[in-house]
């Protein structure tokens, strides 16, 4: 199991602030795991689609497209923060 937090716009979207998933076996990184999210479909593929501001942090680190998720990791997406 992999848990998936939801943050700020993407809590309210998705109307879940976290939930505990079972991953396919193909999904492996950061990059895989929005896309197969993306096949939900709806608010999903709009929130997600590439081109929209969204970040990744596995295990409370920043993570790249290419980061590897692991069972048990917690992987939380968020919008970038942007400060005045």
């Amino acid at each position: 199991m992999v848990r998936i937090v939801y943050l700020a716009r993407l809590r309210d979207a998705f109307g879940t602030s976290a939930e505990q998933v079972d991953l396919p076996g193909d999904i492996g990184t950061v990059a895989a795991l929005l896309a197969w999210l993306r096949t939900r479909g709806g608010v999903w593929a709009h929130e997600l689609a590439s081109g929209r501001a969204v970040r990744v942090a596995v295990n409370h680190d920043i993570a790249l497209p290419t980061t590897p998720i692991q069972r048990d990791d917690e992987v939380a997406l968020f919008p970038p923060v942007t400060g005045g």
